[in-house]
């Protein structure tokens, strides 16, 4: 027990390392740049607030909000992460209830070959015949 936490206080964990625990990003750095730039709500207790330093601490029933690219992100801690370690480890840290991410659109047809390629690209090649 150390000095200046009481025994009934919970673990926390930094917020960077937690994110990089849990496999959200590559590494520690990246994940501590986007909580510096980006909008990240943690909610603790019913009470919401948005984070913008990485040290802040985390703790399991915590729940963060954040968006990565086009999809929200959902998600509740259940645990903190002791490493950075396998994809199964790092899911078991916590629970996603982020909905489903947006459909990618589809394609109009099938990929031209190569020789279809070659048929548009004489076709739209500018003509220097002078004619």
């Amino acid at each position: 027990m150390t000095a200046g936490a009481p025994a009934s206080e919970p673990a926390r964990q930094r917020l960077d390392v937690w994110l990089w625990r849990a496999r959200f990003f590559k590494t520690r750095t990246l994940a501590a740049k986007f909580v510096a730039g980006s909008s990240v709500r943690l909610t603790r207790d019913g009470d919401t607030q948005r984070v913008e330093k990485s040290a802040t601490g985390v703790k399991p029933g915590d729940s963060l909000t954040f968006q990565i690219g086009p999809r929200l992100r959902i998600i509740d801690i259940l645990a903190l992460g002791a490493r950075r370690g396998p994809a199964a480890e790092a899911q078991a840290l916590y629970l996603d209830r982020s909905p489903p991410p947006p459909d990618r659109p589809e394609r109009a047809g099938p990929r031209p070959t190569k020789r279809d390629r070659r048929a548009l690209d004489a076709f739209s090649a500018p003509d220097f015949s002078g004619d």
